[in-house]
Order: C-alpha cells, then structure tokens, then sequence
C-alpha cells in the first residue's frame, strides 16, 4: 500500500466485556492478516474492553493457547474502552449485541456511532445471531470463537481497504 508516513493509519479496535477472550483473539487475528496483506504500516489493530476489571492482565490461558494453537500472536495487556477513544478510531468491532449497546451509549455523535459493528456483519454467511458467544464458561467454545472471527476477517479487510482508499 502507500508509506504509512504519508497519513495517518486506519485503526481498528475489537471491544468485547473483559478484553480477556473474544477481543484480544480477533485483534491477533487481524493483526496477523493484516500483515499477511502488506498492509502492517498502515493499519494499526487493538482491543478493548466494557468493563475494565481485567484492565493490566494478560489474555485468558485459553485464548493465548488458541492463538497459539493456530499460529497467532498472544501477547495482550487489557484494558478498559474510553469514550474519547472514537476520536481516534476508524473501526469499533463489538463482539454481541450487548457490546454493541454498551458502545452506542458511549458514543457522542452520529459519526462515532457510525464507527460501531458487530464482528460477524462482516460475515456473509453469519445468519440472523450476530453474536460471537463468550467462551469464558466453556473451554470447547474458544475453538468456535476462533473460527467465526476468521471467517469475519474477510469482509473486516474489505471495509479497511475502503477505509484506506477514503483516507487517501
């Protein structure tokens, strides 16, 4: 793509409840493609989270171990979303509707609101249920958490080749 120094990078942040599990295993995801497209310098990836109890710890144990099982990334630090935040982002993926609540109540205006999508629109095949589930109670469920992300990732790099192109 063009020199990241000509502009600024199109930034994407992933908001799940703890930023333990959904978020940072979609950012590593994307991250991963991200680079895989050439697009590294100028796109940035990170994740947040609802609440911010979590905010200073490390990923779950079973989201690092998928990500690794898978050949990402897990190195994380969470932390709490802040509703100065959508200044600074292109993209706010919500992993479930009731992120996707959380973050419109957080959101000043119109264009921060239009900021905020949920991770499996992004998917052509996802259905009705939008929601990525919490894998928190369910070791099993981290696997199926893993597979919907990646099949979201496509659509997720479509909407950033856009973005770019609109960023020019």
């Amino acid at each position: 793509m063009s020199d990241a120094s000509t502009r600024a990078p199109y930034r994407v942040t992933f908001v799940c409840t703890g930023n333990i599990c959904r978020s940072p295993m979609a950012e590593h995801v994307l991250r991963k493609y991200v680079q895989d497209e050439g697009l590294a310098g100028d796109v940035v990836v990170d994740s947040s989270g609802t609440g911010g109890w979590h905010a200073g710890d490390a990923a779950d144990h079973r989201t690092v171990r998928a990500l690794k099982r898978h050949g990402f990334t897990s190195d994380h630090a969470a932390r709490k979303f802040q509703r100065n935040w959508f200044d600074d982002y292109d993209l706010v993926i919500a992993l479930d509707a009731g992120h996707l609540r959380e973050l419109r109540a957080l959101a000043r205006t119109d264009a921060d609101r239009d900021k905020i999508r949920l991770l499996r629109s992004f998917d052509p095949s996802a259905g009705p249920d939008l929601d990525v589930p919490d894998p928190y109670y369910d070791d099993e469920a981290f696997e199926h958490v893993m597979d919907l992300i990646e099949r979201a990732v496509p659509g997720i790099l479509d909407e950033i080749r856009h973005g770019l192109k609109n960023k020019g």
